[in-house]
């Protein structure tokens, strides 16, 4: 049994995390203001951008860019912070979140921008408010209503990019049929960091990945697919004799790479 890989891969990632048994993570403003003075001191630490973000009750999205390979150090940082101030706070003991968190590597524009509309529309779609800019706690908010952000977003691309008079036009028109096959085919991603990191049977011997491999583009695909199947980087560096940052190299070009077709 092998664990499924955590992608911490420099770059784009849509970031999500969920209080234990849904309950509720943030009770006031103050609460919500502590949250993300947290991540601010996490993207200071570790070199990550906030380039969007939707704090609900009971759950958040973070919408970030690191520099370097260390998602899960950043947000490790999070999480063990929040969960210490609010268990101080209120006063109560025991598992905070309901697992470290869930994560998808952005490997395009598409994915990028369809992410911000499904971010920016979370409390629309709860039914807390009806258009964008009603809900206090997502950035394009902030913008909407001409507040300063966090200065973790300053360099975000969402401010760059949008302004008062155009962020309806971007992030307030609900999402059409392209858009939600987009978002669909995100959520189908098998390269997501789960909780946990759920435990998945290899559904085949590392020679099978192999034995039919011509040149490095099948032998790269081939280290993919068994990525996705569970195998880690390292077991693989130590099957195909390339070193665990070799292999790394390899998965992040292939997933940077946009698909010619548009997906």
């Amino acid at each position: 049994m092998s664990r499924r890989p955590r992608i911490d891969l420099a770059g784009f990632h849509h970031v999500i995390n969920r209080g234990i048994n849904r309950a509720d993570i943030y009770n006031d403003d103050a609460d919500y203001e502590m949250f993300l003075k947290i991540v601010c001191k996490a993207c200071r630490s570790y070199r990550v951008v906030l380039h969007d973000y939707c704090l609900m009750s009971n759950h958040f999205h973070l919408l970030v860019e690191t520099e370097l390979e260390n998602l899960s150090l950043f947000m490790k940082h999070i999480n063990s912070n929040y969960a210490i101030y609010f268990n101080k706070k209120t006063k109560r003991s025991g598992h905070f979140w309901q697992g470290r968190f869930y994560s998808r590597y952005i490997v395009n524009d598409a994915y990028y921008y369809t992410l911000i509309q499904y971010i920016e529309q979370n409390p629309i779609e709860a039914g807390i408010v009806s258009k964008v800019g009603e809900y206090p706690y997502t950035l394009g908010s902030v913008i909407m209503n001409k507040n300063k952000p966090v200065n973790c977003a300053n360099k975000s691309k969402l401010i760059e990019e949008l302004s008062y008079e155009n962020v309806q036009d971007m992030i307030g028109v609900s999402l059409d049929d392209e858009a939600l096959k987009v978002l669909k085919e995100i959520e189908m991603q098998k390269v997501i960091a789960m909780g946990k990191e759920k435990r998945v049977a290899k559904s085949k011997e590392l020679s099978e990945y192999f034995k039919n491999t011509k040149d490095k583009i099948e032998r790269n695909s081939a280290i993919i697919q068994a990525i996705e199947d569970g195998y880690t980087q390292a077991q693989l560096g130590k099957y195909i004799g390339l070193s665990r940052s070799a292999v790394s190299k390899i998965v992040k070009s292939v997933y940077s790479t946009p698909d010619p077709k548009g997906n």
